[in-house]
């Protein structure tokens, strides 16, 4: 469950890459086709994956329904939404640093 004071989580990778498609209002098909084109084609989600994911986040604060155009009703990030997001790509780029700063080690073992 999400939850609007859990704005350090670490998100799974379809919930990050819905709320990176969310910056701009779309619907469950076209929140499918903005994940796998923002991905290079590395993540795609169904409709059950997005549709669980737009009702928990919707009731964590995360997105809201900000418009319905016959059956689809159009997604967007809020602001708590936005600070979940951008917490989670500073721990993405905390967890790269380290990395990167290791990789040498792992070069010169012969792992890599």
């Amino acid at each position: 469950m999400l939850h609007r004071q859990t704005l350090s989580t670490n998100l799974s990778e379809p919930t990050y890459y819905i709320l990176l498609a969310l910056l701009i209002p779309l619907h469950g098909y076209g929140i499918m086709q903005k994940v796998k084109r923002i991905s290079a084609g590395q993540v795609t989600v169904g409709a059950g994956t997005v549709y669980g994911a737009l009702d928990a986040m919707e009731r964590g604060g995360w997105v809201q329904r900000v418009a319905e155009e016959g059956r689809r009703k159009i997604y967007l990030i809020t602001d708590d939404g936005k600070k979940v997001l951008y917490n989670h790509l500073v721990h993405l780029q905390q967890m790269t640093q380290a990395g990167e700063m290791m990789l040498p080690m792992m070069e010169t073992d012969g792992v890599a």
